[in-house]
């Protein structure tokens, strides 16, 4: 399963994706919400952690942006 966290506190980025690989996941990591919603329209992933507010771009924007692109994955 192929994961994408969209945060930009690196602590909570980091918690998340080592738990995560511990798990066997393949994890990529965005800080700015302009890198992470061009990360989630140019490949896939099984699930997106997506963080709110986040500089370049809004969370709710991004979720916007996926759901244009015809994207359906599930975001938290």
């Amino acid at each position: 399963m192929k994961i994408l966290i969209i945060e930009d506190d690196i602590a909570t980025r980091n918690i998340l994706r080592m738990g995560l690989e511990n798990h066997s996941y393949i994890v990529d990591v965005a800080e700015d919400g302009a890198k992470g919603s061009y990360m989630a329209r140019t490949n896939n992933y099984n699930l997106i952690i997506l963080d709110n507010v986040l500089p370049k771009k809004q969370g709710s924007t991004i979720c916007k942006d996926i759901r244009n692109h015809g994207n359906h994955v599930p975001i938290l």
